[in-house]
């Protein structure tokens, strides 16, 4: 590996960091996985507020199976 190569990793790690950081100080309950995915997705095209609208959407999904699995599992039988 090149030392510019090995520099952009870094740069881009240190770049995630800071978008991690920023994205627990406004709660967004993104993992760095997730993020990066994310910011993966927006250079690569996607629209970030399309983005940002599905991932709200599986969000409210996730939610509503959750609450529904858990209002099933409460009966007894």
């Amino acid at each position: 590996m090149s030392t510019r190569e090995a520099d952009r990793i870094t740069s881009a790690q240190q770049t995630l960091d800071i978008l991690h950081e920023i994205s627990q100080l406004l709660n967004t309950q993104l993992d760095k996985e997730t993020l990066a995915t994310c910011v993966g997705m927006i250079e690569s095209g996607v629209n970030p507020e399309a983005l940002a609208a599905v991932i709200l959407e599986l969000r409210r999904e996730n939610a509503a199976l959750s609450k529904q699995n858990n209002s099933s599992s409460g009966r007894t039988r």
